[in-house]
C-alpha cells in the first residue's frame, strides 16, 4: 500500500508567529551554545533557532515530523522570525546531540516566576508554607510498535520521562529523561533523589516508597506526602482524635509513630517521626470484564508534616492527579508521543520545549493549559480562527490573574 504523502508546509499554513516573538529575547542567550568547536564559523543552525522550530512543531498541527520541521525552516516568515536558513535533516539530527537542555530549564524557570497561581485551587492550599510539587514518571516509546516487532531481538527499552509539577500554578517545572529499565540511575527513586530541592513538599505515589528517600527529602529541608502499601509495618505512639472536618474528608485514622519493622536491620529506617493518615477510598465501578464491585482499598499516606490538618493532607494527595493530566496533555496534545530524536539529550530538549509551550499558553491566556485552549490556539495559528474569536474563547474561561510575558 502506498504511503500517504504528507502535505507540504507553506507560508500560509503558519500564522500567529507573534506569540513566538514573546520569548525570542529569552531564546537569544542560547545562540553561542554548541559553537565552541566551530572555529571556522560553519554552523548554520543554532540552539535558539532549533528550539523555535520545535515550538512551531508543537503549535502547528500541520507540522508532524522532523521533515516537516525542515520544510518549516525554509519558509520566509520563519527565516525572518528565527534568523535561520534552510536546515538540513542532518543538522536537525545533530542539534539534538550537540545542544545542552539544561539551559532550557533556566528559561522555563524564568517563565515560571511570571506564571500566576491557579484561580480554581482550594483556598486552604494557597497559604501552604512549602511549594507543593507532584513528582511522577511516564514511559515514552522510542520506536513504533511495528518496528519493535520487526526487530524483536534488539534491546530497545525505550525512554522514561521524570517530571516535577507545581500544583498551585498548574505547570511543570522540571524534567529528566532516562531509559525505561528502572534500574540504577534510571530508577525513579534515584532520579528524584538527585533532583531534590529545599522548601518543597513532594507529593508522590507508591513507586517512590523508600525510607532512605524519605530521609534524603527531610535532610534537604523539604517534606513529603507519600502513599505506601497498606500492609507496611507502623508502630503508633500517638493516635490523634479526628474532628468533623477530617471525617467529612474521609479520614479514618491519624497517628504518629515509627515506620518499618524494628527487627529489620537490612534497610535504612526513617530518622524522624512519621505521621500515618488513612483515607477512605472512593469506589469506582468496573468498566470492563466481569461485572463485579471494584476493590476498595483504603489510601494510606505517610508524611513528616506533623502539624498540618489531616483533611489538608488528603486534599494535597488528591492534587497529585494533576501530573497525570499533564502527561496526557504532553503526549496527546503537544505531540510528544512522537519523539523527534532517539537520544536522551534530544528528548530532554523536546520535553523542555513542551514545558515552555505549556507556560506560554498559561501566560498568554492567563489560564492553565487545556486541550480546548490549545486547539483554539492551533486554529488561530492555522488561520482558521481570527484574533477576535481567540479572545472570545479566552474570555469565556474561568477568571484567572493575567501576567504579561
Amino acid at each position: 500500500m502506498a504511503r500517504k504523502k504528507a502535505k507540504r508546509v507553506s507560508d500560509a499554513d503558519l500564522t500567529g508567529l507573534k506569540y513566538l516573538k514573546r520569548i525570542s529575547s529569552l531564546l537569544k542567550r542560547l545562540r553561542p551554545v554548541g559553537c565552541e568547536r566551530d572555529k571556522a564559523g560553519n554552523r548554520d543552525l543554532f540552539f535558539d533557532q532549533y528550539c523555535g522550530l520545535i515550538l512551531l512543531y508543537m503549535f502547528n498541527p500541520i507540522v508532524t515530523s522532523l521533515r516537516g520541521m525542515q520544510q518549516t525552516s525554509q519558509l520566509k516568515k520563519v527565516q525572518r522570525l528565527l534568523g535561520c536558513q534552510r536546515a538540513s535533516l542532518g543538522s536537525l539530527s545533530e542539534a539534538a546531540r550537540v545542544f545542552d537542555p539544561e539551559l532550557l530549564r533556566e528559561i522555563a524557570g524564568e517563565l515560571l516566576q511570571r506564571a500566576p497561581q491557579r484561580a480554581d485551587c482550594d483556598p486552604r492550599l494557597k497559604d501552604f508554607a512549602q511549594t507543593l510539587t507532584a513528582v511522577d514518571g511516564s514511559l515514552l516509546k522510542k520506536l513504533p510498535q511495528i518496528t519493535q516487532a520487526c526487530f524483536a531481538t534488539r534491546n530497545d527499552r525505550g525512554f522514561k520521562l521524570h517530571a516535577h509539577f507545581e500544583i498551585l500554578k498548574g505547570v511543570p517545572v522540571k524534567s529528566a529523561v532516562t531509559d525505561a529499565s528502572g534500574q540504577g540511575p534510571a530508577n525513579e527513586k534515584n532520579v528524584l533523589r538527585s533532583q531534590l530541592e529545599p522548601d518543597r513538599c513532594y507529593v508522590i505515589d507508591r513507586g517512590y516508597e523508600q525510607f532512605s528517600l524519605f530521609n534524603a527529602i527531610v535532610d534537604v529541608g523539604s517534606s513529603y506526602v507519600c502513599r505506601i502499601r497498606n500492609d507496611r509495618t507502623f508502630t503508633a505512639d500517638e493516635v490523634r482524635e479526628l474532628d468533623d472536618e477530617a471525617r467529612v474528608a474521609g479520614v479514618l485514622e491519624d497517628a504518629i509513630g515509627q515506620l518499618g519493622s524494628p527487627k529489620s536491620r537490612r534497610i535504612e529506617h526513617p530518622q524522624h517521626r512519621v505521621r500515618r493518615v488513612v483515607i477512605r477510598a472512593e469506589t469506582h465501578p468496573k468498566r470492563g470484564g466481569r461485572k463485579r464491585a471494584a476493590a476498595t482499598h483504603d489510601v494510606v499516606l505517610v508524611t513528616n508534616l506533623l502539624d498540618v490538618p489531616a483533611e489538608i493532607l488528603a486534599l494535597i494527595y488528591r492534587c497529585r492527579w494533576m501530573i497525570e493530566l499533564y502527561f496526557r496533555f504532553l503526549k496527546h496534545v503537544l505531540g510528544c508521543r512522537k519523539l523527534l530524536s532517539d537520544c536522551d539529550n534530544g528528548i530532554e530538549i523536546q520535553t523542555y520545549c513542551a514545558i515552555i509551550a505549556c507556560l506560554l499558553i498559561s501566560l498568554v491566556t492567563g489560564r492553565k493549559p487545556t486541550l480546548r485552549t490549545y486547539e483554539m490556539l492551533c486554529y488561530y495559528f492555522q488561520g482558521l480562527a481570527d484574533e477576535e474569536e481567540l479572545l472570545a474563547h479566552i474570555n469565556r474561561l474561568p477568571p484567572h490573574a493575567t501576567t504579561s510575558v
